[in-house]
């Protein structure tokens, strides 16, 4: 049965049908000349994520941990680009950020999760080069349903949840969806909180067939440790066995952050629509809005030294479009127009003191304002069994850098600016057979900017990219099942990046070469048997960083990684109910500086995860709807450290989490 938001979505358990994420229509995943792996809701509902990095975990290309355990932001990589920044999309709109103020987000607050392999900027605007992540929110429901869960486990959590929606009036012409959640726990750092508050209304109207509006919000509060960082090992430190250790003192196994100054403190909120109507059989209107805010409270310290970090974000995203749908003989096309906008603003402070361990004073602001045009056109045509995607853009960029001259900011502002434009375009073709074969190729040039400065004190450059990618998708016949494998070149110029720079850690840009394969296969057969596995070979070159770096590879991206998850739930018998899970994630070796020294090179990893479950009603129908669930993540507790940038980390170990739920 397939499941999903309609209109948006649509999956059949483990196995993508239909998304909008690559091309803002309701294209067939198997006939889109794109590669795109899809975090569907069972998929969700199966492993319980506590974060987008686990939610992302067993997805082909990305990269999850590369700085440890660090639950204070969704810090991830495709094939070797970092999207942190750059490439998190919420329901098909740009998540702006700041260098330290970056939305984060809740997996239980999702629908799913669609991954749009290569760039999007002709369509998207301001986007990384390697493609999109789009987080698809839970939407207002036709039907009634509810749901009402608790969880406890590993690190003194204790979590409640609920999810409810459905009509609100006999007509259906209002529905609405009310997600909640609230978590107390501790982590894998002593003394380090993991608490969140997360709350999302939603609210639909449809007045008649031809107009819709959804209503969309969140707001989410949390409080975590200020770092979870080890030290800098690009002095005295050095890695023997998996273990961080310095060459004059020993080893070392306790956090550089490690006492009472040490918490960061999260608001954050949205506010926003999706609104269509359509005229008539040919043409549709669409648009989609979202406001958003945050708040962070950064404060950490080691046993000399103490800082804070405090910014404010604020961001608005607009996309217009005219949707036309008509045919030229034996060819029909969907044609989308649009011009969107997107602005951010944010404010930062940082202070430090070097003499004792408390809140320093802080300077005035720094600030920056950016703004991005963009004007779009896409012909999505269909002749046959073939599909030609098309399209082009132009972005307008404004961005205006405030540094205040002295420490109390009365004297004035010094400002940089950075004021052009570029032209972007995609374009793809894929053929499909009647026996679920399609072959594919693409190719797409990137427009991104940037927040923040970088080491010369200029704002920092837009990134700009070109991708080509040639695939095969097999959509295998009287099964539930999917195959995608793809080869892909990419080069990308003046991507940001994080890197020591005379032995301090500053933000930089980097050019570079990515170059890979890969295998997903994704299947839910009617015997209950699910399973989800995958392969990636990412090999990548630095073109342009500093003279000693270059032809190295860059940090902290394995040349081999594989995951691989299976579940099974009895379908009858006496252990009808019953459902079991085991996963296996390897990432190979890699680097940990861009010097690509072997001292601080990451040894490969394999951690285990696991699931059992059981439905409660087949023992007695007054239990009907009763779901108990246990999950575990890094089953064996393999505590490794690993490098990126120049700093070590330890991932997480071994976390259990139990939970009951009645769902109606």
């Amino acid at each position: 049965m397939s499941e999903g938001t309609p209109g948006v979505v649509t999956n059949n358990g483990y196995v993508p049908e239909t998304t909008r994420s690559a091309t803002k229509t309701d294209m067939p995943v198997n006939e889109t000349p794109l590669t795109i792996s899809t975090v569907t809701q069972q998929q969700i509902r199966d492993r319980q994520p506590s974060t987008l990095e686990e939610a992302l975990a067993y997805t082909p290309g990305v990269r999850v941990g590369a700085y440890g355990y660090d639950p204070r932001f969704d810090s991830f990589s495709i094939r070797g680009v970092d999207v942190t920044y750059t490439g998190v999309f919420r329901d098909g709109l740009r998540q702006y950020n700041s260098p330290s103020g970056l939305f984060r987000l809740e997996p239980y607050g999702l629908e799913s999760i669609s991954v749009l392999k290569g760039p999007a900027s002709s369509v998207y605007g301001a986007s990384a080069s390697v493609g999109i992540i789009d987080l698809i929110s839970k939407r207002p429901t036709p039907y009634t349903f509810g749901e009402v869960g608790a969880e406890t486990g590993s690190f003194q959590r204790k979590q409640l949840n609920f999810d409810l929606g459905g009509p609100l009036n006999e007509e259906g012409t209002a529905s609405y969806r009310l997600t909640f959640l609230g978590r107390d726990a501790n982590s894998d750092f002593g003394g380090f909180p993991d608490d969140r508050v997360y709350i999302a209304p939603a609210l639909t109207l449809k007045p008649n067939d031809r107009t819709e509006l959804t209503l969309l919000s969140e707001y989410m509060y949390s409080v975590l440790g200020g770092s979870t960082a080890y030290q800098n090992s690009y002095g005295d430190y050095t890695l023997q066995d998996g273990t961080v250790i310095n060459t004059v003192t020993g080893i070392i196994d306790e956090p550089l952050y490690n006492n009472d100054y040490n918490e960061f403190t999260q608001r954050q909120g949205r506010l926003g629509y999706e609104f269509s109507h359509r005229f008539d059989d040919t043409f549709s209107m669409h648009q989609n809005l979202r406001w958003s805010s945050l708040a962070t409270n950064e404060r950490f310290s080691d046993p000399t030294y103490a800082g804070q970090v405090k910014e404010h974000v604020n961001a608005v995203s607009v996309d217009n479009y005219l949707k036309t749908e008509a045919a030229t003989g034996p060819v029909e096309h969907t044609i989308l127009t649009g011009v969107d906008i997107g602005y951010l603003r944010y404010d930062s402070r940082i202070g430090n003191n070097f003499d004792t361990i408390s809140s320093p004073d802080l300077p005035a602001e720094t600030r920056q304002r950016e703004t991005v045009v963009g004007a779009y056109i896409q012909d999505q045509i269909e002749w046959g069994p073939w599909r030609l995607l098309v399209g082009g853009r132009h972005d307008w960029l404004y961005s205006k850098y405030y540094v205040p001259s002295d420490t109390t900011g009365t004297g004035a502002a010094e400002t940089t600016k950075d004021d052009q434009g570029e032209f972007t375009g995609r374009a793809g073709l894929s053929y499909v057979t009647p026996f679920g074969v399609t072959p594919y190729v693409s190719y797409g040039t990137s427009f991104n900017a940037n927040s923040g400065t970088v080491t010369n004190g200029n704002v920092a450059k837009p990134t700009k990219g070109e991708q080509v990618e040639a695939g095969v998708k097999y959509d295998i016949p009287d099964y539930n099942a999917f195959i995608n494998a793809s080869v892909f070149w990419l080069e990308q110029e003046d991507g940001i990046v994080y890197t020591v720079v005379d032995a301090v850690n500053q933000q930089t840009q980097l050019d570079f070469r990515s170059r890979g394969f890969e295998i997903e296969a994704v299947a839910s057969l009617d015997s209950g048997f699910n399973l989800q596995a995958s392969y990636s070979y990412i090999d990548t070159e630095i073109l342009e960083l500093s003279p000693d770096t270059e032809g190295n590879e860059v940090n902290s991206v394995p040349n081999h990684s594989f995951a691989v998850w299976g579940g099974y739930d009895v379908p009858e018998g006496a252990l009808k109910g019953l459902g079991l899970g085991v996963g296996v994630r390897y990432e190979g070796s890699s680097f940990g500086d861009d010097y690509n020294r072997s001292v601080i090179k990451n040894d490969a990893q394999t951690l285990v995860d696991a699931k059992a479950s059981y439905e409660l009603g087949n023992l007695s129908r007054q239990l009907d709807g009763v779901r108990a669930q246990v999950n575990a993540t890094n089953l064996f507790d393999t505590v490794d450290s690993v490098c990126t940038a120049s700093y070590c980390y330890y991932n997480e170990g071994r976390k259990v989490v139990a939970g009951l739920s009645f769902a109606w």
